[in-house]
């Protein structure tokens, strides 16, 4: 891929923070933020296609790349179907401050952890 860092760790690194930042922005001017209920799944695929796409762009192999994305768009639709929501685009519904920060550290938790799981199976694991 022409996008492909060097070999560097740090740049890498780097690189992967800004496309992941820039890739949420992005996602935040196609999905309407909302309450818990008014993000469906179509929408968190949508968002997770918006994050994982520039991604994508910084793996050197296309096959990839295309495992990345899709594998991205469905954790999101899975956490989403399941009630967990798509972090970062909801809203949560209490007015308590400090129940707000913990609930999302929750459900921010349970979700991190469900799109990482499904991530994890597009990584191509080494042969022994």
């Amino acid at each position: 891929m022409p996008f492909a860092p060097e070999n560097t760790k740090f740049s890498f690194t780097l690189l992967w923070t800004f496309a992941t930042f820039g890739g949420f922005l992005l996602s935040l001017l196609l999905i309407e933020v909302g309450e818990k209920p008014d993000i469906g799944v179509v929408e968190a695929a949508i968002g997770g296609f918006a994050i994982a796409l520039p991604q994508g762009c910084l793996l050197k192999e296309p096959v990839f790349c295309i495992r990345w994305i899709l594998s991205s768009l469905l954790g999101w639709s899975i956490i989403t179907a399941i009630g967990i929501g798509a972090m970062g685009w909801i809203v949560p519904s209490t007015q308590i401050f400090p129940m707000r920060i913990l609930s999302g550290a929750i459900y921010g938790a349970f979700g991190g952890l469900g799109i990482g799981l499904v991530q994890w199976l597009a990584i191509p694991q080494p042969m022994a």
